[in-house]
């Protein structure tokens, strides 16, 4: 007897197959979290210089296309090279070499005039760190003479935390210098090795530049194979505006910082500011991160300017305060555009959120992945509402009351409370009590 083939039990089977399989993998997820976690991170540190590699290449991409696009191209077609496919890897590796080798003199160039500033201006606050406290504590027990009331609330507060610092020092801090040592150590260890990963990074970046194209149309293959035509595109639409949000942010965000630390140092310069280039590149370097960026580099840039010169560290301040505004309101706008789609609240909540949960690096990554996170949420909210005929604009909904069955919207309005008068109520009360003694008159 010949048996018959069923493809409805072998996909029932994968099903519960699936299933269980979920199952057992969230319940070691729950109960097992740690070793999970660490094993998702032994994973990412094996493979950080594959990660490095393609990180370093996306972001590469666009001075790669638009010197491809701009300056080998016109030149092939100039020539009149035809474009055969051996043609086309010459092109890009040519186009390839162009963009390392700009990289390259850029970044030198950069390191070149900034490091040995910055070197030199760590070297002279560490030499004159002394001289630099006694000015300060100077200038700070001059002001607390001056002011009688002032000095008993200082003193006051060094009788009340003094004691407390000693104890933390002596409980906390030496018994823990041996850790402390321990911990240098590892991170100086940490350093070298993310700096090794970045070199094997880079390499492979230049691989992935050659084959980028590959790499997507790979990608692509795998999306229209695994769902329908109709899913397919859906998913490549997502993917390209992922990528448009993400590199308009970053790249705008990169460029609008250049030019921030680069307006900095020429006001630093001008008035007169102490170490001008260690503070406008400690601006300029903040400045990557949303909102919260310019206050970490300022206030600390602003102390560092205090121990030097306290009148200067008063003009740095109202500086930064005016090249902030103008960033905020004129130059941010102008390069970022609305490439987040984002209101302040949303940006705040997602450097939040992103920085609590991946440190510095959420700080600045945060706020594009929000953005995509808040569009998809978008979307699907639009597509559902245009099956029920609704509209997707928010101008609608905001003082809505009900929507009755013929999609007609109803304006809210608040109920109007009688102010209850205690006189009036009395004779109120009275009246009523006249009219029914005179009924019983009757």
């Amino acid at each position: 007897m010949k048996l018959k083939y069923n493809k409805k039990y072998l996909y029932w089977g994968i099903t519960a197959f699936l299933v269980i399989a979920c199952s057992i993998l969230f319940y070691y997820v729950l109960f097992h979290r740690s070793s999970f976690t660490g094993g998702i991170g032994k994973i990412i540190q094996i493979s950080m210089p594959i990660i490095d590699g393609f990180v370093l290449a996306y972001l590469i991409t666009p001075i790669l296309n638009k010197i491809e696009k701009c300056i080998i191209k016109p030149l092939y077609l100039k020539a009149n090279i035809p474009m055969t496919p051996k043609s086309k890897r010459r092109m890009r590796a040519m186009s390839i070499l162009l963009t390392i080798v700009l990289i390259l003199v850029v970044l030198y160039e950069f390191f070149g005039l900034i490091i040995p500033e910055v070197v030199r201006s760590i070297q002279s606050i560490i030499f004159q760190m002394p001289m630099y406290i006694n000015n300060l504590t100077n200038w700070a027990l001059g002001l607390i003479k001056d002011n009688p009331d002032l000095e008993a609330a200082v003193n006051q507060l060094i009788n009340q935390y003094s004691v407390k610092i000693l104890d933390y020092v002596n409980t906390n801090l030496l018994p823990h210098i041996n850790g402390l040592i321990k911990t240098l150590s590892l991170s100086v260890l940490g350093i070298f090795k993310a700096l090794w990963n970045f070199v094997i990074g880079f390499i492979l970046s230049i691989y992935v530049l050659g084959s980028k194209e590959k790499f997507a149309g790979q990608a692509k293959k795998i999306a229209y194979a695994l769902f329908d035509r109709k899913a397919g595109n859906e998913i490549i639409s997502n993917f390209r505006f992922i990528h448009s949000t993400f590199i308009g942010f970053i790249g705008g965000k990169i460029v609008d910082s250049i030019i921030i630390g680069i307006i900095c140092f020429v006001c630093t310069s001008i008035i007169g500011t102490p170490y001008a280039i260690l503070v406008s590149v400690i601006i300029g370097v903040t400045n990557i991160i949303p909102f919260f960026g310019p206050w970490i580099g300022g206030i600390p840039s602003a102390l560092l300017v205090l121990m030097v010169d306290p009148v200067q560290a008063l003009y740095f301040a109202i500086l930064i305060l005016v090249i902030q505004q103008f960033d905020g309101n004129i130059l941010g706008p102008k390069i970022l555009g609305d490439s987040t789609g984002l209101s302040g609240f949303w940006v705040i909540f997602a450097i939040t959120i992103f920085s609590g949960l991946f440190g510095v690096l959420g700080m600045v990554v945060g706020v594009p992945i929000f953005a995509v996170i808040y569009a998809g949420v978008k979307s699907v909210v639009d597509r559902l509402l245009r099956k029920k005929d609704l509209p997707t604009e928010i101008q609608p909904y905001m003082t809505v009351g009900q929507i009755d069955e013929s999609k007609v919207f109803t304006e809210y309005i608040p109920p109007v409370k009688e102010k209850k008068n205690a006189k009036f109520m009395f004779s109120k009360v009275m009246k009523s009590e006249t009219n029914k003694e005179s009924a019983d008159n009757k």
